[in-house]
């Protein structure tokens, strides 16, 4: 009794320090005291005196320290940069606050006998000193707003004051701090909103802030934030059309998954709503996006998120009342009048909706109504499978398969008949669509899931079997998932409805996504894990006596559908098949008595024989495979590796000496390479042997394992001996004859094959595993083996300056093979060691001094004829130069000096070299080099300057060529044209790309723009009749040069305008002057303006023709000439130009 009195007469100015001391005891949850217990226990009348003491002690301290000179405090303290604010004013704020918490207490136990006006009075009054506050005091702010939410929860008088502003406040925190907590506290005082007139200038922020909500996704994700959303739809008409207007902006930055919670946003305010509220949700929200869902376009990043809205409201006529009436109510107007439209997108749009909506109707329909209006739906479901647009066919098979699927026991027996036949029938086979055949094949897994279809598709699907081999490979894809659905859902035997032969023909030759689904397909008819493992192997001779190559496929897949130990296990089964087939054939030559042998056969034992080679060499690929697919797993199991190899160590002599035949040969030299060269001592010692004895130009084609095995053993060195042997060794400097008289000299007798040993070098190089190993050989040995590759090149002298006598090492072909190799070779070098100097790069440039100094020089030496002999030489050398080279600048390995010199050499192979062979590749080389040089540091501006003059002449000079060598061959002309079209496109496209703007641009466009101008003026000059002098109509009408550059131009938009822009400066600048030559440039821009990229600049261009060719006007003076005629055609076509 004693304590409450105190806290009663605490609540004063006199005692504030003991009323603090109370209210900070009741904050700390460790003191026994509580305000809430003590407000209680105490009577009404103490009550109503303790409201008053709050009362006088709130006004009290505000008197003396009034709200203006809050923000001036504050203000004060944030110029002078101190830390602390105005004592005064800092206790006098820490008073209410405390008085701000008794009165939240005391607001819980008020009752609706007491007269709570002095407490009524002192929240009026902190709810207008809320919006002074300085921003400094948070808690003081929260505090307040805690007492407005709580006095509108108690429904208290003047409770709309106090419900204004804690919405306000909760809705403008809820948008700043984006916490969940605050969303849930204002979706429970949602009503407040009510308390704001619409119409007034004060709800303009509140409406800010409350479509802001809609585009917060935290609200749109939280189930009280939808809630609260939903109720925004009730506070007045005209918002609701501002509401779907932000919803709509907000489209398209939306995640699609967030629709569905968009979706039950509108759902849940239309459920709610009634009255003209309700009317205008129908018709200015859900009937609008019915309207866009028709449409949008469907490129359109808005449209899917569309149909996810309508999807929802789709789906809820199933579980809640009035759905449907309104569905079809608003469908009514638009949907059908979509479905007839004459756009096809529109029809495609509208059928969608319509097939995911169906049946739209009316539940109050009475019977006869309802048959109508379904009737009428299901004829337009026939318009849509005959519309003569893919995709409304596509969509109406969809529609077809759900809907089937969907009402079978509802629909007439003969309209499910009749649309299914028309489906498999007639679309399947839809030979002007591949979308529509893919269609039927996505869509009829959808009417296997309906049991009760499967009877009549198993009588309909039979049909469909061609269409395995359909010519798209989506097509066969969608086929392959219908039949494994079929599987699936055991609605029928697939191989009845496509026989296995033919999945097999697919499966031999078919692509990748094809053949793993067929390989699931069939999976568990030919390794079925769940039965003994002798079926595992009768199942897979049966496969390879089917179709071999198929077999091949099967298992080279099947790791992926099945655990590596199964396929470990199959491997040992067919390696113990092979082993007893072979101790059968050893006990029928050892046993007469066959028939007591017979007796405790199997299957296998009975139908395979190792005379049965197409079985034994499928048995051994299949091993072959399958030990290839895990052997990444086998890596991580010791134990299992070393097992198998074991096993395999102990029958592989035999299986050498049983499998003689070049078939089961290949498969064995591979399982020799898994093991290693130690478990199978008499083959590893041999293969040197057998490799060396192969005879040259008739070479078994089992070197390749034999190489593989080598490599595969670490023993590449070997490889390099033989090879070495067998290539010439680089001609020693000769010290003194005396000396070389006194050595001893052994002649080796046995043959060297150095066509052989080429062969040999080129399979090593090709193959990448092998490519590795041998550049993990000895520097020394490489270097070696480099430099016996050089001597081609004193070969090829020797064979270019005297064709009669023999070359010292190689013939020509093998000459021209070992050139290749040798600079292919130093590339690899050079990309394997590219940390280190570049020393084999160098060995590549010294090729190209050679190539300069040597091979170009002989060939200007020489006569016309001598050179046509030698003609298929001496372009082999440049091109594979040339090639090799331009390898080296794509992979980045050439730096900006090699690149100039190659260049360099290539205007000397212009100028020295009749012919255009090398043209393709020198285009390759120039898009290289220009798309390369972005990614080189050069050494100085001076080098990237020169690189791309270099860029500019070369490109200048091999057009001039082109354009020389046409004047004289014309045909042959055209068809170099024809096939430098896809490089010199790729080259310009690069320039355009990387180095638009730039010198070596506009110097590449200038080239382009003068080859045609001075062809074209050339034709216009030598017309012998004025209708050849007539301005082209389109592409095909100028000169086949012209006609060549002009039409890679127009291929992209980017490059025609660049062109333009360069034809606008040349024109401009007089570069292109003269009658001649300005009609010429009239036709370019003709045709340009009749390509599928038109440009504005065209006319820009003709505008500047137009006036040059005015500087010419006296010509009309003259008599008829030539260039009269040009003047006035060209000015009447400028002029019909610049006027359309």
């Amino acid at each position: 009794m004693e304590k409450r009195e105190t806290f009663v007469q605490a609540v004063s100015k006199e005692f504030v320090e003991d009323f603090l001391q109370f209210v900070q005891l009741h904050k700390d949850a460790s003191d026994p005291f509580n305000l809430n217990e003590l407000l209680d226990e105490l009577s009404r009348k103490q009550k109503e005196e303790l409201w008053q003491r709050l009362k006088n002690l709130l006004t009290d301290v505000l008197l003396e320290s009034p709200v203006d000179g809050w923000q001036m405090v504050e203000i004060k303290c944030e110029d002078d940069m101190e830390i602390e604010h105005d004592s005064k004013m800092k206790k006098n704020i820490e008073i209410i606050h405390a008085v701000t918490s008794v009165i939240i207490t005391c607001v819980s136990v008020i009752n609706e006998n007491e007269n709570y006006e002095a407490l009524l009075e002192c929240a009026a009054i902190l709810n207008g000193v809320l919006y002074a506050l300085p921003e400094s005091e948070q808690k003081l702010q929260s505090s307040i707003q805690d007492l407005c939410v709580t006095w509108w929860e108690k429904g208290l008088s003047a409770k709309e004051d106090m419900g204004k502003t804690a919405f306000i406040m909760l809705l403008r925190k809820s948008l700043e701090t984006k916490t969940g907590a605050d969303i849930c506290r204002l979706w429970r005082i949602h009503q407040a909103l009510y308390c704001f007139d619409y119409g007034l200038e004060e709800s303009r922020e509140i409406k800010d802030m409350l479509l802001e909500c809609f585009i917060s996704v935290n609200y749109i994700k939280k189930e009280e934030g939808r809630r609260f959303l939903s109720s925004l739809f009730n506070w007045n008409i005209n918002f609701i059309k501002m509401i779907h207007g932000t919803i709509k902006n907000q489209l398209q930055g939306l995640q699609k998954s967030l629709m569905v919670h968009i979706a039950e946003i509108y759902f849940r305010a239309w459920k709610k709503a009634s009255g003209k509220i309700l009317e205008t949700i129908e018709n200015d929200c859900i009937q609008d996006f019915m309207y866009h869902g028709i449409n949008l376009q469907r490129k359109s990043p808005v449209h899917s998120k569309v149909r996810e809205v309508l999807s929802y409201f789709h789906h809820q006529k199933k579980f809640r009342q009035g759905v449907e009436e309104m569905l079809y109510r608003l469908y009514k107007p638009i949907l059908w009048r979509g479905l007839k439209a004459r756009n096809s997108e529109v029809r495609s749009n509208a059928a969608l909706l319509f097939v995911e909506a169906f049946p739209i109707r009316d539940p109050n329909f009475n019977a006869v109504e309802m048959d109508s209006e379904i009737q009428k739906q299901f004829e337009e479901l026939y318009s849509l499978l005959e519309d003569p647009y893919p995709v409304v066919r596509s969509t109406g098979i969809l529609g077809v398969c759900k809907i089937t699927s969907k009402y079978w026991e509802m629909m007439p027996p003969t309209i499910l008949i009749d649309l299914l036949k028309k489906v498999t029938g007639e679309l399947a086979f839809d030979t002007s669509s591949a979308e529509v055949r893919c269609s039927v094949f996505k869509c009829l897994p959808i009417l296997l899931d309906n049991k009760l279809s499967h009877p009549l598709l198993e009588q309909l699907l039979p049909m469909l079997k061609y269409s395995l081999h359909d010519n798209s490979e989506k097509v066969r894809v969608a086929f392959v998932d219908m039949l494994l659905k079929v599987k699936a859902v055991r609605a029928a035997k697939f191989w009845k409805i496509c026989p296995m032969e033919h999945i097999l023909v697919r499966l031999e030759t078919d692509s990748r996504p094809v053949t793993r689904r067929l390989v699931n397909l069939i999976f568990n008819s030919f390794l079925p894990v769940n039965q003994p493992e002798e079926v595992w192997c009768e199942r897979c001779v049966t496969l390879i006596q089917m179709n071999h190559a198929a077999a091949r496929r099967f298992y080279q897949y099947a790791h992926e559908h099945t655990a590596c130990t199964n396929i470990a296990k199959l491997i040992h089964v067919i390696r113990r098949c092979l082993n007893a087939c072979i101790h059968k054939a050893i006990r029928e030559y050892q046993e007469e008595d066959e028939e007591r042998e017979k007796e405790n056969l199997s299957v296998l034992d009975q139908t395979l024989s190792v005379n049965d080679v197409a079985s034994m060499s499928g048995l051994l690929e299949i091993i072959v495979i399958l030990w290839k697919s895990i052997t990444r797993s086998m890596e991580s199991n010791k134990e299992a590796k070393v097992y198998t190899i074991n096993k395999f160590a102990t029958v592989l002599p035999q299986y050498l000496k049983v499998f003689t035949d070049d078939r089961c040969k290949t498969p064995v030299f591979m399982l020799m390479s898994f093991v290693p060269a130690s478990a199978v001592p008499p083959f590893s010692c041999g293969v040197i042997s057998t490799l060396r004895n192969q005879e040259e130009g008739a070479v078994d084609k089992n070197y390749c394992t034999l190489l593989d095995c080598l490599c595969s053993w670490g023993q590449v060195g070997r490889i390099l001996e033989l090879i070495y042997d067998w290539l010439p060794e680089e001609q020693p400097q000769s010290k003194s004859n005396s000396a070389s008289k006194r050595k001893v000299q052994i002649h080796d007798t046995r043959p060297i094959k150095p066509e052989l040993a080429l062969v040999y070098i080129e399979y090593l190089l090709t193959h990448s595993k092998n490519r590795e190993c041998l550049l993990s050989a000895p520097r020394k040995k490489l270097n070696h083996l480099l430099k016996a590759l050089d001597t081609s090149k004193v070969d090829l002298e020797s064979i270019l300056q005297s064709p009669c006598e023999n070359p010292p090492n190689f013939s020509q072909a093998t000459a021209l093979q070992a050139f290749s190799l040798h600079c292919r070779l130093s590339v690899h070098l050079q990309h394997k060691f590219c940390s280190e100097e570049k020393v084999y790069l160098s060995i590549l440039e010294d090729t190209g001094f050679w190539l300069e100094n040597k091979v170009l020089s002989i060939i200007q030496e020489q006569e016309e004829e001598y050179l046509k002999l030698h003609r298929v030489i001496y372009q082999q050398i440049i091109q594979t130069y040339l090639t090799v080279c331009k390898d080296v600048v794509m992979v980045g390995l050439g730096n900006y000096k090699f690149q100039i010199q190659l260049l360099q050499r290539s205007l000397r192979i212009m100028q020295t070299v009749k012919g255009f062979f090398y043209v393709s590749l020198l285009l390759g080389i120039l898009k290289e080099i220009t798309g390369s040089s972005l990614n080189q540091k050069p050494d100085s501006n001076e080098e990237v300057v020169t690189l791309f003059d270099a860029v500019q002449k070369v490109f200048q000079n091999m057009l001039e060529c082109i354009a020389r060598g046409f004047k004289k061959q014309p045909e042959e002309g055209l068809r170099l044209l024809y096939s430098v079209q896809t490089p010199l496109h790729e080259f310009i496209t690069t320039i355009q790309s990387w180095h638009m703007n730039k010198p070596v641009h506009r110097g590449v466009l200038s080239t382009l723009i003068a080859a045609p101008v001075v062809e074209i003026s050339h034709k216009l000059r030598k017309a012998s009749d004025m209708e050849e002098l007539t301005p082209p109509e389109c592409l095909a009408d100028l000169p086949p040069f012209s006609r060549c550059l002009i039409g890679i131009i127009i291929k992209t938009s980017s490059v025609v305008r660049s062109f333009l822009d360069e034809l606008n400066a040349c024109v401009t600048s007089d570069d292109i002057e003269g009658i001649l030559c300005l009609t010429a440039v009239t036709h370019i821009i003709l045709v340009l303006n009749k390509g599928k990229h038109k440009s504005s600049k065209v006319k820009e261009v003709g505008a500047i023709i137009q006036r040059k060719l005015k500087t010419f006007m006296e010509i009309t003076l003259q008599e008829d000439s030539i260039e009269r005629f040009l003047y006035e055609s060209s000015t009447k076509t400028l002029g019909e130009l610049l006027n359309s």
